[in-house]
């Protein structure tokens, strides 16, 4: 693979963003702090442009992007569960990227575009190899239209947790592709979060998220009729039992024991090669902080970031009615300051990226 020829970057200067995330007191707990921002996204200041990928298994995914010069670093986005271009915190981060003419796409994950995808598989939360697939075809799109900036990568939720998953397994060969990652609220521990989301207040999100899931998946019975249990999936009321059902059959796995199991990124991050940023709240209603890994845990490359406060990908911050913008600012700067440092460094002490002036 061609390897990236590193050009100053022009626009805005991008400042060092050191501060800590410290909520808003009109914003307490978990849950206001989660659901606050989602219900209260920003407004959106830029264009998508549509483009579709056309699968070799006959499926297709759907990617928006935001333009730029190809000598602006390019931004990937991987969203959450039943989450998209549109999510309050990816527009809160092209929002901020843009202003520093940053190129960035969103890829949707099969069925989160707006339409159907036409397979009977779905997306998952440890679909490595779809990640996988996604970087190699976005990074080689890149070179032939003759972009020469690195790659950068954030995940959320459940795309932080495929893309973690993905680091970690890839080890060095990432860095072919990527040159920073920043995942954030991922539920890094599914046994964990699936138990969290099973109780109390919680079940308003399990809920929320059975509505999308559970139609999605009665459209799939439509299309592909006795794919799974349609009288097991009217009484399915938590995600364990709609896993059980749905998404581990599916996609190859015993049961949702096996599918959380493999699936889960905690156990990967040892290994990962490339600078990662982890950002959790530890009030994150759908990670019980008493699982988040230590430093010692993790590999080097990793930096961990977990605030007392923040809610599910929130981090609301300022005087109400408040705005995104901890989120995007300490994301920037870490690709910007410590990604693309660090792979500068090493390309120059291995005398194989010319820095032109």
């Amino acid at each position: 693979m061609p390897q990236r020829k590193i050009i100053p970057i022009t626009g805005n200067t991008i400042p060092l963003y050191t501060t800590h995330y410290t909520a808003p007191s009109w914003l307490p707990g978990g849950n206001a702090q989660t659901l606050y921002p989602y219900f209260n996204k920003p407004a959106q200041l830029f264009t998508y442009r549509r483009e579709r990928w056309e699968l070799d298994d006959g499926d297709f995914i759907d990617v928006d992007w935001s333009d730029g010069s190809d000598e602006s670093p390019l931004v990937v986005f991987f969203h959450g569960l039943e989450g998209g271009s549109s999510s309050h915190y990816i527009l809160s981060m092209i929002n901020s990227l843009k202003r520093h003419h940053w190129r960035c796409a969103v890829i949707h994950f099969r069925g989160c575009s707006g339409e159907p995808n036409r397979l009977s598989r779905a997306y998952h939360a440890g679909d490595s190899s779809e990640i996988d697939w996604m970087l190699r075809r976005i990074t080689t799109q890149a070179q032939t239209t003759g972009a020469t900036q690195p790659v950068y990568v954030m995940g959320v939720s459940l795309g932080g947790n495929a893309l973690l998953k993905w680091l970690g397994e890839q080890g060095e060969r990432a860095k072919e592709l990527v040159a920073g990652v920043a995942a954030v609220s991922v539920p890094l521990d599914l046994a964990a979060a699936g138990a969290a989301l099973d109780k109390g207040f919680n079940q308003v999100y399990t809920r929320h998220f059975l509505d999308t899931l559970k139609d999605k998946a009665f459209d799939k019975l439509q299309q592909f009729p006795g794919l799974f249990d349609a009288q097991a999936l009217k009484k399915c009321a938590s995600i364990y039992d709609f896993d059980n059902i749905v998404t581990a059959p599916l996609h190859g796995f015993r049961d949702t024991d096996d599918y959380w199991r493999q699936s889960s990124s905690k156990q990967w991050l040892p290994h990962v090669q490339v600078p990662t940023l982890v950002i959790n709240a530890r009030n994150d209603p759908f990670m019980p902080a008493s699982v988040l890994p230590a430093q010692t845990e993790v590999s080097p490359m990793v930096t961990l970031e977990f605030p007392e406060e923040g809610g599910h990908a929130g981090f609301m911050q300022g005087p109400f009615p408040g705005k995104l913008s901890w989120l995007p600012q300490k994301i920037l700067s870490f690709f910007h300051h410590q990604c693309l440092h660090i792979d500068s460094e090493k390309a120059r002490d291995k005398s194989v990226l010319h820095i032109s002036g």
